[in-house]
């Protein structure tokens, strides 16, 4: 009837929030990457942080836009629920290296994590330590084979660029004097086979060098001083031959040859000095004091060869060593004259 009336009633409404505490956590992965050898086995593990009244969470695992099997345990701890979704791979493959999503789903939220497989780094310690290792063994290693096949090695230089040498231009005549002991007691014929046989057939016939050996090449009736001294400083080398006792007894003094050879060798220094020794010399100390220093300086060499040997080579180790202290290569020189007769190179000395 136009009156109006005050009315008041309770009206019963239920309001639904989000709530933080409500939303679901992933705990790991958090978007990092891990090495994995290829071949190993590997877990992967997503674990995920939920409401314990909350049933409707969803975890997996996803590859390359596909769901992969997994294995899923729960368990509550200090009043939330964790969900550990377990990925097993039991051999890493190379289509098994790639970015892989731990996805979470729930009624109020998608979440999503990811973890990368990367093959792992090369250990760069490794390569340091070998690139620091290989130069050093390598030098070593060339040390150790120059130092045990120097001589093979020189050798087989010299024969291989032979043909690039120009030849010895020092205008000398013979490459080496060889000067042995005359008479000696018990040694005669050991002495001169040596020296009259194998020296020439090795180094003249077999090498190519041009040896004096007085007794073969001096002419009868001259001055032996003076051919010896004119010899030894026509000669790049002089092979001095040593035997055991030669010093002893009566024989304390040098032969005069051997005062020429170690002048020149020692004073002049224009030749150098092969020592041979054909039998074993236990004792030195009769030897005299400047053998003893060439010795020391040039070493010595030790024939042990047998005469009954019809077929000694060159390239035994023993000429080898003897080679490898002649000079690099007979000179030009030497070859020419190799085989006029004596008397033509004697009386050209004679008139020089």
């Amino acid at each position: 009837m136009g009156k109006e009336y005050n009315i008041s009633r309770a009206i019963k409404l239920i309001t639904f929030g989000i709530s933080k505490k409500n939303i679901p956590d992933i705990i790991y992965p958090n978007n990092n990457s891990i090495e994995v050898k290829p071949g190993s086995r590997f877990d992967l593990v997503c674990n995920v942080s939920a409401d314990p009244l909350d049933k409707e969470v969803i975890v997996t695992w996803m590859f390359n836009n596909e769901v992969l099997d997994a294995d899923e345990k729960d368990k509550v701890v200090s009043g939330k629920r964790i969900i550990d979704v377990k990925l097993n791979i039991s051999k890493m493959k190379d289509r098994d290296y790639g970015k892989y999503l731990c996805e979470v789903w729930s009624k109020h939220e998608r979440q999503v994590a990811y973890v990368v497989l990367n093959y792992p780094d090369p250990n760069v310690q490794i390569y340091v330590i070998g690139g620091l290792i290989s130069p050093l063994f390598i030098i070593v290693a060339s040390l150790l084979i120059y130092k045990f096949f120097k001589v093979d090695i020189i050798l087989w230089y010299r024969d291989s660029c032979q043909h690039l040498s120009k030849g010895i231009s020092d205008e000398k005549v013979y490459d080496a004097y060889v000067l042995y002991p005359h008479n000696v007691s018990g040694y005669v014929y050991l002495t001169e086979t040596f020296v009259f046989k194998l020296l020439p057939e090795i180094l003249e016939k077999q090498c190519g060098y041009k040896l004096f050996i007085l007794g073969r090449d001096d002419v009868p009736g001259q001055a032996v001083i003076t051919i010896v001294d004119k010899m030894i400083k026509l000669s790049r080398r002089v092979i001095i031959i040593l035997m055991p006792d030669l010093y002893c007894g009566g024989m304390q003094s040098l032969l005069s040859e051997q005062e020429l050879a170690i002048y020149s060798a020692l004073i002049q220094e224009e030749t150098k000095v092969i020592l041979i020794q054909l039998d074993k010399i236990k004792d030195f100390n009769s030897m005299p004091e400047s053998l003893r220093y060439l010795k020391q300086k040039h070493g010595i060499l030790t024939w042990r060869g047998t005469f009954t040997e019809t077929t000694e080579m060159a390239t035994t180790r023993f000429w080898k060593n003897v080679r490898y202290q002649m000079p690099a290569s007979p000179s030009s020189l030497s070859q020419d004259l190799h085989f006029l007769p004596i008397t033509f190179h004697l009386s050209q000395i004679s008139d020089g």
